[in-house]
């Protein structure tokens, strides 16, 4: 053994895996909290007595605060030390899921779901960082993004089996108490097995304040503006006044991270045409799939009568091929073939499985009909979401990490949110018409009516499926590194970064 390759085998952190497990642990309960509820969400409406209109701000709310305040998160990461917010985020998880466990008002659990969202948005993008900054060798990289991008994709589904069961042996609050022990056994693994990267205070660069306030204040506002679509429509005045004046936020947001010193989101991570096109993806991919969920879930429980456990377990088979994907198919051929080779055909597939659902009939059996669409789905959602994750940080700065993963994790949480409000306005509005001159009072009536409007909004999802394949084709445009595929295994550290495959590299 040369004294070099003895060198780059020192640098190597020997519990890379271990570290690996706590940090899916954490990705995992993120992901499958934003559906976790989705099950309990029936029951939790009739305990509390929330409204129908009110309903989506269990999920809105979380995924609100957690898209809103993401890029936030993820520069705080970047000053203050990745393992330091992992550990906050996740004792700050714990406690929100505890709030919202006791809930006995809908403020209450509204309020808690936020809450989860927000230390969310401090541990996501800490997550992604330290995921990035720990593997390197194009092959552990690959293995560690294809488990990462199959929780990303799979963790949702997993959250509706989860569900399911909680909701059906023991009760919907314990949705919400099961991240407790979760949340903290993961922390008080991090303090011992995640590597020191306390950034001492003399050496922290100057928050930007002004920038979090624009950007996240033009992230809520147009969250908030879709989802108040719902009961008001989109020409109701309110609505207008927070998606106007967020996208003017946003604007003003870029022009001022373009001269201030000290950016909270530096422009040239975001303007690099690889980690847009990515980000875009997942952002439009999740619009769908969220929106999808809710629809499943109603159809399963209230249309076919499934009880949550067994609507929870009928979501497993794309949870099964999200997983396959990811691992099976696009960790393999991540350092062998062009991204966009991976990318375009899942969301064509995805497409696919949405087009299959537009034909959703209230008798449509669940073999023929709900099977096919959520393999086709799976797939293309496992060949998305790991070249995608792995994209987000290729070539970052070590210092930059932490915004650059907010980026992806923004896309991701805030496409939840605008799918779910976006995707439920369209199938209300569809369905109240549909229910005009007809007896709203034959519940036969009211479930043709329901699923009519989910299949609207599926239409709608399926067309921003397909637009998304048109803008990852022309934006993503990496290739791997020359020998990746060849001598991945043998490729040390130093090569790796020589080759231009680190997250290391600036």
């Amino acid at each position: 053994m040369s004294l070099q390759h003895a060198q780059d085998e020192e640098t190597v952190d020997p519990r890379r895996w271990w570290a690996l497990a706590v940090i899916a642990i954490a990705q995992l309960m993120i992901v499958l909290d934003a559906t976790i509820v989705n099950i309990a969400l029936p029951s939790a409406q009739k305990a509390l007595g929330i409204s129908d209109a009110n309903r989506q701000w269990v999920i809105t709310a979380y995924t609100l605060a957690f898209g809103g305040l993401l890029l936030l998160g993820g520069r705080i990461g970047d000053l203050y030390g990745r393992k330091r917010t992992f550990t906050v985020g996740l004792i700050g998880f714990a406690l929100a899921s505890a709030i919202g466990g006791f809930a006995t008002e809908p403020w209450m659990l509204f309020g808690a779901r936020a809450l989860q969202g927000a230390f969310g948005a401090v541990l996501a993008p800490s997550a992604l960082s330290l995921l990035s900054n720990t593997f390197s060798d194009p092959r552990e990289r690959a293995t560690a993004f294809g488990i990462f991008g199959a929780l990303a994709g799979g963790g949702a589904a997993i959250g509706l089996i989860m569900g399911g069961l909680l909701t059906e042996y023991l009760n919907w609050r314990w949705c919400l108490f099961v991240n407790i022990p979760i949340a903290l056994g993961a922390a008080v693994a991090a303090f011992y097995l995640l590597k020191r990267d306390h950034i001492e205070k003399g050496r922290r660069i100057r928050l930007d304040l002004p920038g979090a306030v624009l950007g996240c204040g033009g992230l809520l506002a147009i969250v908030f503006g879709t989802s108040e679509a719902v009961s008001r429509g989109w020409g109701d005045w309110l609505v207008l006044t927070c998606l106007i004046g967020g996208a003017v936020l946003l604007l003003v947001f870029v022009l001022f991270e373009r001269r201030t010193t000290h950016p909270l989101l530096p422009l040239h991570i975001v303007a690099d045409r690889n980690r847009g096109g990515g980000a875009i993806a997942v952002g439009l991919a999740v619009i769908g799939m969220f929106g999808l969920f809710l629809f499943l879930t109603y159809y399963m429980q209230v249309v076919k009568g499934y009880s949550p456990i067994m609507a929870g377990v009928s979501f497993l088979p794309m949870t099964a091929a999200i997983v396959i994907s990811a691992t099976g198919i696009a960790a393999r051929l991540m350092t062998r073939v062009p991204t966009r080779t991976l990318v375009v055909p899942g969301l064509l597939l995805a497409a696919g499985g949405m087009a299959w659902l537009t034909q959703m009939k209230v008798d449509s059996p669940y073999v023929g009909m709900v099977l096919p669409a959520e393999i086709l789905l799976g797939l293309g959602m496992g060949l998305v979401f790991m070249p995608s994750m792995s994209l987000s940080t290729l070539g970052v700065a070590p210092h930059e990490t932490g915004a650059a993963s907010a980026i992806i994790n923004s896309a991701q949480q805030v496409g939840g949110s605008i799918g779910t409000a976006l995707l439920n306005t369209i199938a209300a509005s569809v369905t109240a018409s549909w229910l005009v001159g007809r007896d709203a009072a034959d519940p036969l009536v009211v479930n043709e009516g329901a699923v009519h409007g989910y299949a609207v909004a599926t239409t709608v999802a399926m067309g921003i499926l397909l637009a998304a394949s048109v803008i990852a084709f022309f934006m993503i445009d990496h290739r791997p590194a020359p020998g990746e595929a060849a001598d991945a295994g043998a490729e040390t550290p130093s090569r790796a970064a020589a080759a231009g495959a680190s997250p290391e590299t600036p």
